[in-house]
């Protein structure tokens, strides 16, 4: 006769294995559309011109666990004049978004630092809001010999 420990164990195995049954691990389905998409989303019908926007990043990096990344715009950073926001985004990153950073008129210069992850050879954008409601931005390739945020597919 079982007792009520063996019980509650063959349960919580039972409960275990259908829960790993349940679970599927698929690779990432970024594409270029989530990025286009991503950024719609930040600059809603707005024109995003190129321009006044410059990326910082190698174009062949050797590991995307780590990318040195910057971002800095043309802007006088005036209470009249300056960068709300500024968005990084990937195209076959897991996820579009890679950071978004508001900024006003006291930061005094409209630029960021800071490491990022990538996924794959890959064009970065940065997208930058100014006071005036416009939206500017730079794209880059990189290329990459050693991938990152990838989940394994077994």
């Amino acid at each position: 006769m079982p007792d009520q420990y063996s019980r509650v164990n063959a349960t919580r195995r039972a409960f275990i294995a259908g829960a790993t049954a349940a679970l599927i691990v698929r690779p990432a389905q970024a594409t270029p559309e989530t990025m286009a998409a991503a950024i719609r989303q930040v600059a809603g019908d707005a024109t995003v011109t190129p321009g006044k926007v410059k990326i910082d990043l190698a174009p062949l990096v050797e590991n995307g666990n780590a990318v040195a990344f910057g971002v800095s715009v043309d802007s006088p950073m005036t209470e009249k004049d300056y960068v709300k926001a500024i968005h990084v985004f990937t195209e076959k990153n897991p996820l579009p978004n890679v950071i978004s950073v508001k900024l006003g008129p006291r930061a005094g210069r409209a630029e960021i630092t800071t490491r990022i992850r990538l996924a794959d050879t890959q064009q970065v954008h940065a997208v930058c809001e100014l006071s005036d409601g416009t939206f500017w931005s730079h794209k880059v390739e990189v290329i990459l010999t050693l991938s990152a945020c990838l989940e394994d597919p077994v």
